[in-house]
């Protein structure tokens, strides 16, 4: 075993398997936070020491108080510290100088609280940096290992007797989750492994710890529950390793609004919000995203039988078999709104449906009515849908029946499951607790709602196979400079790029130096406007050279008027072409996530449409096309009704050359974008019209 492996061993063990654990600042008060996990831990019959830690009390709970941790007779592979932010750290301190291998901070009171608490965290990152000693919170409520008996949580929730064992580790940044994901799922028959409250990550990330837990056998999927990006870099290894041994991923993130968004002076920087970014992050990590609670607790089943996609793979076909129309159709409208396609059987497949005595008709999707109640009749339509090429999934929408005679209306199901060459998928549309039960402990994908079921589905077949890690620099420059237009086209023209003709005139030239030809397009050119279109500082289609000399002065006006700080010296003049339709393509790099490149429906109207996609960057030709199919402004260029057909290879080609920018050794960029990029008909390529980049540099 190498020293890594051995590092994330040695970090699972003294987190989720500790021998002994020490509680300091341990409340005799059991229905105090701080007194919670002494009881939580004698009451799960946890088997290790636990030591407790309060200079005030000779005994806390009927159990032997020690004043402090260098009292103990043992150094703790856990503490679990209970006391407020100054107390936590000098308990941090002593953990260093004792050699402890983990300490969990519950305590508030850090970045979030203002600049006493900065000063805190500070010196929080000091002792981790100091010391071996490694760092959970703060602000984390605990973790909990059903399998081990040990619950080191405060969390409430845990209180509760006869929560489920299962396979299913969970690492959340709220600590109020764990406990509600436990109770939910109760309900939902979904069983734990183990759960950690992360907090705030001022050393273990959610990666990191999940990395550790790889080399685990009783782990098959990992539930995510995320409030931000931070540690992304853990994350993407974590994820990578967890793809290679076929373990599921599914996350719930916070942030889907854009209020959070990180404002750019770029289009791609005020597009690339927060949740935008972590959409392609997950997507390209092979991470199954939900939006629906329900659906992240009831996901791994289906992941598990799901491996992530390759790039551009077509999209998935869903059979729906029902007892209820009605009932069918709520999941049909689900998937319908995520895109997801409900197919028709074919003739083939109604014709050996019928053989078998399945008397089914033509229609979107196959209704058994009541007869499918009877065991023989869903049985053997199950068996002729698991040959149907024209489904990749089987979804089984069952009614009433399920609630109350669930031996009949799931027990097709249940004898199905281990040997069905697809993924097969049940929808209860009553609450059918028995029934539930039933498929879920036979291991089938099981849903109580439309919308999770769809959800699930989607976030399932929208996975990437994630790719190797590539080797990215990483810099910290205090100055990022925006380059002009002219400027941008030079540091891109290695890329292979092709742009419109131009030429740069001062205000005060004589426009007869101008060489190249009429009609053209008048820009201002000055590296403090980036969108020249809202300070005037555009004129179109000028035709002579009257009009060229007008245009000059206007935008001079123009654009002072808008900044009057500024002085207009130069203009780019650039030859006025034509496309079938124009594209955006961008690159940046995400705080959190790293680089990434985004392509979108060009021009200026393209933040009001938001019509884009995103993927983490470099990316590959495959992956470029697969961005070209989900930007709708796009389709158009495709022949759509017989229109003329865009040159989408070269699209594709110039976002992979344009993904590359992440790889630079000789500029660091921050980020650049083409908007518009015209594209020209099939085979005649695409050509930039204006060109923005914003590059680091020292000093």
């Amino acid at each position: 075993m190498n020293s890594m492996l051995k590092q994330e061993q040695a970090l699972s063990d003294a987190l989720l398997k500790p021998k002994s654990v020490a509680l300091v600042g341990i409340s005799d008060d059991v229905s105090k936070t701080a007194g919670r996990p002494l009881h939580f831990l004698r009451n799960a019959g946890y088997k290790g020491t636990v030591y407790c830690v309060n200079p005030r009390r000779e005994t806390v709970q009927g159990e032997k108080a020690y004043p402090s941790l260098s009292e103990l007779p043992e150094v703790p592979e856990h503490v679990y510290v209970l006391t407020g932010a100054d107390l936590a750290l000098k308990a941090v301190e002593e953990c260093g100088k004792l050699g402890v291998p983990v300490v969990t901070l519950i305590a508030s009171g850090f970045s979030e609280a203002g600049s006493e608490g900065i000063e805190r965290e500070n010196k929080l990152r000091e002792l981790k940096s100091k010391y071996q000693t490694r760092i959970l919170g703060p602000s984390s409520l605990g973790l909990v290992n059903l399998h081990e008996d040990l619950f080191l949580t405060a969390n409430a929730a845990f209180a509760e007797p006869g929560l489920l064992k299962g396979n299913i580790f969970c690492a959340s940044h709220s600590g109020s989750m764990i406990g509600s994901l436990t109770s939910r799922g109760r309900n939902h028959h979904t069983g734990f492994y183990g759960l950690v409250s992360v907090g705030g990550e001022v050393d273990l990330s959610v990666g990191e710890i999940c990395l550790a837990t790889l080399d685990n056998p009783d782990i098959q999927g990992y539930m995510l529950f995320l409030e931000s990006m931070r540690h992304a870099d853990k994350l993407r290894e974590f994820a990578i390793k967890a793809a290679e041994l076929n373990r599921p991923i599914v996350v719930f993130k916070l942030g889907r609004s854009q209020v959070a968004a990180d404002l750019a002076v770029s289009h791609t920087g005020s597009m690339a919000g927060e949740d935008a970014v972590a959409e392609a992050f997950f997507k390209d990590c092979g991470i199954a995203r939900v939006e629906t609670l329900d659906g992240f607790l009831n996901a791994i089943p289906l992941l598990s039988k799901v491996a992530a996609q390759q790039a551009n793979k077509k999209k998935i076909n869903v059979g729906v078999l029902t007892t209820t129309g009605g009932g069918a159709a709520m999941v049909v409208d689900q998937l319908g709104i995520r895109n997801v396609s409900v197919v028709s059987p074919t003739e083939d497949t109604i014709a050996k449906l019928n053989a078998k005595g399945v008397e089914v008709h033509a229609g979107g999707i196959i209704d058994l009515t009541l007869a499918g109640t009877k065991y023989e009749v869903m049985k053997a339509a199950l068996e002729v849908l698991e040959d149907a090429p024209e489904f990749d999934l089987v979804l089984v929408a069952s009614g009433s029946s399920a609630r109350y005679h669930p031996d009949l209306a799931v027990k097709p199901i249940v004898d199905s499951i281990a040997t069905y060459k697809k993924p097969l998928v049940s929808f209860l549309v009553p609450d059918a607790p028995e029934a539930l039960k039933q498929l879920k402990q036979a291991g089938v994908p099981a849903f109580q709602s439309p919308e999770a079921c769809a959800d699930v589905i989607n976030a399932a077949f929208s996975r990437c196979q994630p790719t190797a890690i590539p080797e990215i620099s990483k810099h910290e420059f205090e100055n990022t400079v925006t380059l002009d237009e002219d400027s941008a086209y030079k540091l891109l023209q290695p890329l292979g790029i092709q742009n419109a003709p131009y030429q740069v005139l001062t205000v005060h030239d004589t426009v007869d130096r101008l060489t190249i030809e009429y009609p053209v397009v008048v820009k201002v050119l000055h590296d403090q406007i980036s969108h020249k279109t809202e300070a005037g500082g555009v004129i179109l289609n000028v035709k002579n050279a009257s009009e060229l000399s007008t245009a000059i002065a206007q935008i001079k006006q123009n654009v002072e008027k808008y900044s009057p700080e500024l002085t207009v010296e130069k203009v780019l003049v650039q030859s006025m072409v034509k496309g079938l339709g124009e594209v955006l393509i961008g690159f940046k790099r995400d705080k959190d996530v790293g680089p990434i490149v985004m392509l979108a429906a060009g021009g200026v109207l393209t933040e009001l449409y938001q019509d884009s996609v995103m993927r983490l960057a470099p990316i590959t030709l495959e992956s470029a096309y697969e961005m070209i199919s989900e930007v709708k402004g796009l389709k158009a260029l495709d022949g759509f009704r017989g229109k003329p057909k865009g040159d989408l290879k070269a699209i594709a080609e110039t976002v992979v050359a344009f993904s590359q920018l992440a790889l630079s050794k000789e500029y660091y960029i921050e980020e650049a974008e083409m908007n518009p990029l015209i594209v020209n008909p099939q085979g005649q390529g695409v050509t930039a019209v204006d060109a923005l980049v914003h590059i680091a540099k020292e000093g």
